[in-house]
């Protein structure tokens, strides 16, 4: 095998620059001079006979086509030494290191709180941390190495996401328990029958688009009478008695946050059920501490389905 010309300190010094967007900010971060990073970038370029970066003084450095192209496969390769080095320190079955794990705004109280929960009790030796956000936002810190696995509705995914299907959520209208429409139990309700009511949209892809959809699929315009970002808001909405909503996530607790009551029928026409999973890159191989996270998740939505 022929050696390489270049190093993971040099790697290391070129993603710290990429990310922290000047030569001065990467070198506080390691802890190391400017000129040391400086000179490291210079030498993987010159290995790799690429430009990687354009350097300006009044405006930081910013990342060649060939950049960011090798940033993506810098990223994976301090990652297998990160790994390797891991491994060799582990004991047994024991896993140690960092795992960092993303979710879907709606999921995170319920699906991501079970499985950090569980997940610790398991691998105590595992720095678990997290993060929430929308679906595009986990999907670029995925491709970019910042998120091991991310807990996502398997929707419109791009191709390089891979999921491990956990379970699948179908959406419901949500009504304030004195309703007149929410006294039928759990019959389908005909989302004509709602056509004249306000609607509260929660305003988040893909649950927007999938809620739109349904609305398409009945040939209704629904009349949108306010937008919201938070899922518990949207709840609190409906049991203030301000409209009505569609939401495909349904917490344990038929109240709302201030003590409303909440009922949830099925819709009709009936929705396609939405895929809820827990994702990860393909270009990015996984950790040992992210295979074990995956197993887990699949014992514990085996349980309940």
């Amino acid at each position: 095998m022929r050696p390489v010309g270049y190093t993971l300190r040099q790697l290391q010094c070129f993603v710290a620059v990429a990310e922290h967007g000047s030569i001065t900010a990467a070198a506080e971060q390691l802890r190391v001079s400017p000129s040391a990073v400086s000179g490291a970038v210079d030498e993987l370029e010159r290995v790799l006979r690429t430009q990687l970066t354009v350097r300006r003084r009044a405006h930081g450095v910013s990342l060649t086509t060939s950049g960011h192209d090798v940033l993506r496969q810098a990223r994976n390769l301090l990652g297998e030494a990160e790994e390797l080095e891991l491994r060799a320190r582990d004991s047994g079955d024991e896993l140690r290191g960092p795992l960092m794990v993303g979710s879907y705004h709606t999921l995170a109280p319920t699906v991501l709180a079970e499985l950090l929960a569980a997940y610790t009790e398991r691998h105590p030796g595992v720095d678990l941390d997290f993060v929430s956000g929308s679906q595009a936002d986990l999907v670029d810190r995925l491709a970019r190495g910042e998120l091991d696995l991310a807990v996502v509705y398997d929707v419109a995914l791009p191709p390089n996401v891979q999921v491990h299907r956990l379970y699948e959520a179908t959406p419901r209208v949500v009504l304030p328990a004195d309703h007149r429409l929410a006294q039928d139990g759990d019959r389908p309700l005909p989302l004509e029958l709602l056509a004249a009511e306000p609607f509260i949209l929660l305003d988040l892809p893909p649950s927007r688009e999938n809620t739109m959809a349904l609305f398409d699929l009945a040939g209704i315009t629904p009349r949108v009478r306010f937008r919201t970002t938070d899922f518990e808001l949207t709840r609190s909405l409906v049991g203030r008695g301000l409209g009505y909503s569609v939401l495909i996530q349904h917490p344990s607790s038929s109240l709302t946050w201030g003590g409303r009551p909440l009922t949830t029928r099925p819709v009709e026409p009936g929705p396609q059920p939405v895929g809820v999973g827990l994702a990860w890159d393909a270009g990015v191989r996984r950790s040992r501490r992210a295979d074990a996270m995956v197993s887990l998740a699949r014992e514990i939505h085996a349980v309940h389905r």
